[in-house]
């Protein structure tokens, strides 16, 4: 079961910094000094963004569940 959580947490960890990489920026932040601001030009959100923002919300979810899971499993082993 240690191992399980261990394998999960480090492929949810790569899965979610990847995922976080895919979303466009939105403030004006470093992402405008590289020039990611002059394309702002469509407001909306696509349901590509959508299911994108899911997708990392499922994907962060078991990431916690992982961190916590080997958390609990250190302290009582």
């Amino acid at each position: 079961m240690k191992l399980f959580l261990q394998i999960c947490l480090i492929a949810s960890s790569v899965l979610l910094v990847l995922l976080v990489l895919l979303h466009r920026g939105r403030g004006g932040g470093l992402s405008s000094l590289f020039g990611g601001g002059m394309q702002s030009s469509l407001s909306g959100s696509t349901v590509v963004e959508k299911n994108l923002d899911r997708l990392t919300l499922f994907v962060a979810a078991i990431w916690v569940i992982s961190a916590v899971g080997v958390g609990l499993l250190l302290k009582v082993g």
